[in-house]
């Protein structure tokens, strides 16, 4: 069921304008406004993106511009740049030229440290910074905008991934991810610092920890809380990843990416209040209930077909998440990103049998529902812990009988255009007891506690390809199903700065390389990953970056429950040459990771802006958000 949407131009002309900016400059009849010569930001109809200017830090692939922030008093650009492990501080005073000033530097706070996020507030600059050895804990950082001075520092918990202020300036809350190492010896438990900064040269940190639900480990599993590191806690399980606040400032939500969860935690206390299960979509569903389906498409082998496969599940998984207020009731917007553990996977060790020596839990359908069973990838890509559990796997022939599943055989379902190279999680969707224990099938697929297969029922892949707005407990409002997949292999969607290439001719492409037609529909498709909301007149709008096929969707959410498609901008003009980096000069922009909305009451040219680090071609870039209103 193809969905298509109304292509918005990005020029003014497009409809009948009031004006471009976000701001009228009529005075005189002010609404109500009780102050007269305050402008009346308008309310448009529709928005898009046109570009404005890019800063180019030359370097490809190496994470050079991630997590952009903003200060308005000092019109200027905290840029994260993993491949310096600092921030690249840049002039955003021409937003068409912005221009590389200085650097800070994690180091100064934490020997060979490594800044993961930034955040900004009234000329406090908070930096999150990850110890050299990534299981040690890390460091929170404040910096003056205006003359790059240390003010301050803590330490916080392992590997702060995320910052971000409260709305009132008051704190800084920190998401320490805490993941174990590589060889999983060492499992730091995740957390969320709570810094309070009303004094900024002496903050004072406290801990939000997971200890209280260590006790709970089964009932989180039980509605759906993915905790399975071999050998640990639940403190030690959760990773906290993106951190959203109410607008009060009392509340905040982690999300808890390979956990598929939300924490909810009470600020003033430093308590996690809650964990919530996000659950998964069902694949299979063609019409869902909010006004789409929840097809994909999940092959890598060159042809677009976005349909739907039942039995398969996708699970939610997200990275970004923001908040936002209406009438009084928070709702959370979540990139669903998808993403996988995988720890030890470069340790010989562990591929010859060491289960000790890591967990890597994705595995592609083909290799797990083989008729031969797991040795035939022995000492090759299979999991030592998938092997303890049985010697191979099954497909439930009721659920698959649509791709030729029988009793003991995956039939057609393994082949490289069906199912064959979807990547899922062999932790999931296998047949169980009452206790968690595997139900034990022989290889002709009858079930015989003697048996050394294991029957799985559903499949779960990684990443929703959407976006989703959830209630503050968790409870989903509306997801944006398909919306993704199917527009962009449409007719109506356009690539490049000019708007001139059809998309379905390089759909679901990989980031770094070029002609990748369908690369990435076995992993995680178009993989939204980061997200910035921003408030023009009485509407609020979600810019959602996709990572792998590029470029950043516009909806307008105002209504959660009814949102609606705005725009969609790539500014990936080569998408041909196949060593991309050789045309960094030109290729343009690959692989947005972290977004900021800037008002135009805070923007240096009096129009709403919107700023884009992206990590393949190192670039960050400044949108216009062009306004039109009927």
């Amino acid at each position: 069921m193809k969905k298509s949407f109304p292509y918005i131009l990005a020029a003014c002309s497009a409809l009948a304008l009031v004006g471009c900016g976000s701001d009228s400059d009529d005075d005189n009849n002010n609404n109500g406004n009780p102050d007269p010569g305050t402008p009346v930001v308008e309310t448009p109809s529709s928005i898009a993106l046109s570009l404005v200017g890019r800063y180019s830090t030359g370097q490809f692939d190496e994470s050079a511009a991630e997590i952009p922030a903003y200060d308005a008093a000092s019109q200027r650009l905290f840029v994260v740049n993993a491949e310096k492990g600092m921030i690249d501080v840049l002039d955003m005073s021409d937003p068409a030229a912005p221009v590389f000033i200085d650097t800070l530097d994690g180091g100064s706070v934490v020997t060979d440290g490594e800044v993961n996020s930034v955040a900004v507030h009234d000329g406090l600059v908070a930096l999150a910074i990850e110890a050299d050895t990534k299981t040690d804990n890390g460091a929170i950082a404040l910096f003056n905008a205006a003359d790059l001075s240390l003010i301050s520092s803590v330490a916080v918990g392992a590997q702060p991934d995320m910052v971000t202020f409260t709305p009132d300036g008051n704190y800084v809350l920190a998401a320490n991810e805490g993941e174990p190492s590589d060889d999983y010896q060492v499992d730091p438990e995740g957390s969320i610092a709570v810094i309070d900064v009303s004094d900024n040269a002496n903050p004072v940190v406290a801990t939000a920890d997971f200890n209280a639900f260590n006790g709970d480990k089964a009932s989180l599993v039980a509605d759906g809380v993915r905790i399975f590191g071999p050998g640990a806690s639940v403190a030690q399980d959760l990773e906290p990843e993106y951190i959203a606040v109410s607008s009060d400032s009392a509340t905040a939500w982690a999300v808890l990416q390979e956990n598929n969860a939300i924490a909810r935690i009470d600020i003033a206390s430093a308590t996690v209040e809650s964990i919530a299960s996000l659950g998964y979509k069902d694949h299979g569903v063609e019409a869902n209930n909010f006004g789409s389906g929840n097809l994909m498409d999940v092959s890598d082998e060159g042809t677009v077909e976005v349909k739907a496969w039942p039995g398969v599940r996708g699970l939610y998984l997200p990275d970004a998440m923001a908040s936002y207020e209406v009438e009084g009731t928070t709702y959370l917007v979540t990139a669903n990103e998808g993403d996988a553990r995988a720890w030890g996977e470069d340790d010989d060790d562990y591929w010859a049998g060491d289960a000790s020596k890591g967990f890597v839990e994705e595995f592609r359908v083909k290799h797990l529902v083989h008729s031969d069973g797991f040795d035939r990838r022995a000492d090759d890509d299979l999991p030592p812990q998938l092997r303890e559990l049985a010697a191979g796997g099954l497909l439930n022939h009721d659920t698959f009988a649509y791709c030729g599943a029988e009793a003991g055989d995956a039939g057609d379902c393994r082949d490289d255009e069906v199912l064959g190279r979807l990547g899922i999680t062999w932790t999931m969707g296998y047949r169980q007891n009452a206790d968690g224990t595997p139900v034990m099938f022989d290889a002709d697929g009858n079930e015989d506690a003697a048996g050394d297969r294991i029957m799985y029922d559903n499949l779960y892949s990684y990443g929703a390809r959407s976006f989703s707005i959830w209630d503050e407990d968790g409870g989903l409002i509306w997801d944006s199903g398909d919306m993704m997949e199917q527009y962009l292999a449409g007719d109506d969607c356009m690539l490049g700065s000019a708007r001139d290439i059809p998309c379905k001719d390089f759909f679901n492409s990989a980031h770094d390389e070029g002609d990748q037609l369908d690369s990435r529909s076995d992993a995680k498709g178009p993989e939204p990953e980061g997200v910035a909301l921003g408030t023009i007149g009485d509407k609020t709008f979600a810019f959602i970056g996709l990572e792998r096929m590029g470029g950043i969707m516009v909806f307008d959410i105002t209504d959660p429950e009814v949102p609606a498609f705005m725009d969609y901008f790539n500014t990936r003009d080569d998408w041909m040459t196949e060593d991309a980096e050789s045309v960094l000069d030109t290729i343009g922009d690959l692989g947005p990771e972290g977004l900021v909305f800037i008002s135009a009451e805070d923007s240096p040219t009096d129009e709403a802006l919107l700023v884009v680090g992206f990590e393949v071609s190192g670039t960050t870039v400044v949108y216009q958000i062009d306004q039109m209103f009927e």
